[in-house]
């Protein structure tokens, strides 16, 4: 007995990955040192104080005014659930607004950028929120700031405006300027008669925009009013403005530091947190000098008090479970992404708040996600599907999935589907050859005889369920495959029995069998499968390549005594690979192996 096991390197069970990934636990949300003065002894008190905490936080910053007087605790929102089975009543999204005091310094447009460089390590750097914000009422665009020139000397500034009049009404280019393209074009209608008029075809092309352009002045003025707007992530508003009436900003500054107003756009420039309602001469010199001295901006910046509001769009989806989510239950941020459905999993303790659960879901991976569902039972059926709850979103579990380059129509509710197999299935692709003809047992919607078949010579493609070989017909042909890949709906025996016994099909080199519950028992199928065919004939035999699930200490090892007791043979050199952890202790394995002569000549009895 000869066996080759192939060992090959795994994290561990407990390793921390991303968000999306895991079930987390809530975080403590309190830091700071205190001494016990209840006794002389040296212990200390472990709190948390959360004014300490870096960046943004559901416990920090201020509620907004109007919902002040409401209740404090996010978690007791049982007095607003379903209304009428609308799941956009299951909690108040307001209550997720925070408003944050900080200080900013307002600067000309045209030299935020450059500041910003020079301020970096000063500066906010909270997530998702730009360093820079703009001032509203405080725009210019800047062909109007070049007509008005930056310099004017004192009792010239009518000359500019008339020389601004004389370029709108297009009478006069002595200035030196020249004329805009829409000016430019109705001059050009007037001086030109009407049959040199014809002759000018170009001449309604002169002042229409590009396209391009339209579209990236459309796509920013999107994506700022996503971005600053109320129905967006944040907002920033000037709330200490030593230019308004009633505002005295002279405790920022001090009587030795004093600014100026400027013309054209202005931007604020948000100061770290720490350097809130601060005097300036506390905040550090590299800010300070661009107030006082001979600076070279000193005359165009300012200390302002700025307003910063988070909406509910700002925070992560753990932020605002851990806040619905009475204490004690482990927020579940683990899920499976299928096209536009997220499946969930949630235990019986997440049951009562599914519905506020998968709300969360589907606000914060809109537009992706449109559905969200729940697996209500385990796989009990030959056909492996699941059954499922929709639990938020509308009621599709029809969707189409993109998986290393190829496109399946896929129903969740009728066929089976895994997309955490995408990188095994691509490995199983890897080692297959130009040469190859490959069976493909349970195939499933196809993602694997798919894959297969666009660099192997044939595919033959089976499963049980209909539904499912309805879906890889279609898939077949969504792809432009269909010529490589012959389809069948049979039991996993009876084709293995057809398709190697048949005159018909060409020579099956590779065999996949991804039915890890009960792949194993399948192979007793191979056993005389060619008892009919002399040996002398030189037939090759197939590489088998069967999928299982063990729970043992050694699963290798466990894995490989149930192949050799399902072949009843012991002299079979396999290769392992493990292929991920399903479950605590539950690993799912791949064996590969060449199927022994000895077994597929040998007598069935």
């Amino acid at each position: 007995m000869v066996t080759k096991l192939v060992f090959r390197f795994h994290p561990p069970l407990f390793v921390i990955f991303t968000a999306n990934r895991i079930l987390r636990k809530r975080l403590l949300t309190k830091y700071s040192l205190i001494r016990s003065s209840s006794t002389k002894s040296s212990t200390i008190n472990l709190s948390i104080n959360r004014d300490y905490c870096y960046g943004p936080s559901l416990d920090k910053g201020k509620k907004p005014y109007q919902f002040s007087h409401q209740q404090d605790e996010l978690s007791q929102v049982s007095s607003v659930f379903i209304d009428d089975g609308e799941e956009d009543t299951l909690f108040d999204k307001e209550r997720f607004s925070r408003v944050y005091d900080i200080a900013a310094i307002r600067v000309p447009a045209e030299d935020c950028f450059a500041l910003e460089n020079q301020l970096r390590g000063h500066l906010l750097n909270w997530p998702r929120i730009r360093n820079i914000a703009r001032v509203s009422g405080d725009e210019m665009e800047d062909g109007f700031k070049m007509m008005l020139g930056e310099k004017v000397p004192e009792g010239d500034e009518d000359k500019n405006f008339d020389a601004l009049n004389r370029r709108i009404y297009g009478k006069t280019e002595g200035d030196g300027e020249t004329l805009s393209p829409v000016l430019y074009r109705d001059k050009l209608v007037k001086s030109f008669n009407t049959r040199g008029f014809v002759k000018f075809r170009n001449l309604a092309k002169i002042s229409r925009p590009k396209k391009n352009k339209k579209m990236v002045i459309e796509g920013d003025e999107f994506d700022r009013e996503k971005r600053i707007g109320k129905n967006g992530i944040s907002v920033v508003e000037v709330v200490g403005d030593r230019d308004n009436d009633g505002d005295d900003m002279t405790g920022l500054l001090g009587d030795e530091f004093k600014g100026g107003r400027w013309r054209g756009s202005t931007r604020l420039l948000l100061l770290d947190e720490q350097y809130a309602n601060k005097d300036v001469r506390e905040l550090p010199e590299a800010i300070k000098v661009l107030f006082s001295g001979d600076g070279k901006h000193r005359r165009s910046c300012e200390l302002v008090k700025c307003r910063l509001t988070l909406f509910y769009n700002y925070w992560q989806m753990n932020d605002i479970l851990e806040a619905l989510l009475p204490n004690g239950i482990i927020v579940p941020t683990a899920f499976e992404i299928v096209g536009h459905i997220a499946h969930l999993n949630l235990r019986d303790e997440h049951l009562p708040y599914k519905n506020m659960i998968a709300q969360v879901v589907l606000d914060k991976h809109k537009p992706k996600i449109k559905t969200v569902v729940n697996k209500i039972e385990s796989i009990q059926n030959d056909y492996r599907t699941m059954q499922l709850e929709v639990l938020a979103g509308n009621h599709s579990l029809a969707t189409m999935v993109i998986e290393n380059g190829f496109r399946f129509h896929v129903d969740i509710g009728k066929v089976y589907w895994n997309s955490r197999l995408a990188t095994e299935r691509q490995r199983l692709v890897n080692r297959f050859t130009n040469a190859d003809i490959v069976c493909d047992v349970f195939s499933g919607v196809g993602p694997l005889a798919i894959a297969a078949a666009k660099k192997v010579k044939h595919v033959y493609a089976n499963d049980l369920n209909p539904s499912a070989m309805e879906y890889l017909e279609r898939n077949c042909v969504l792809n432009k495959l269909e010529r490589k890949i012959t389809v069948y709906n049979m039991d996993g025996r009876r084709f293995i029995d057809a398709i190697f016994t048949s005159q018909k099909t060409r020579c099956i080199t590779q065999v996949v069998m991804n039915l890890p519950n009960d792949a194993a028992e399948f192979l007793d199928a191979f056993r005389g499968i060619f008892k009919n065919r002399p040996r002398a004939t030189g037939i090759p035999m197939p590489m088998i390549n069967v999928y299982g699930f063990s729970k043992a200490e050694d699963p290798e090892f466990d894995f490989h005594q149930r192949i050799r007791t399902a072949l009843l043979e012991f002299a079979i050199e396999v290769e392992m690979h493990r292929v991920r952890v399903v479950a605590p202790g539950k690993w799912m394995l791949c064996a590969s192996f060449v199927l022994p002569e000895s077994v597929a000549y040998a007598n069935q009895s």
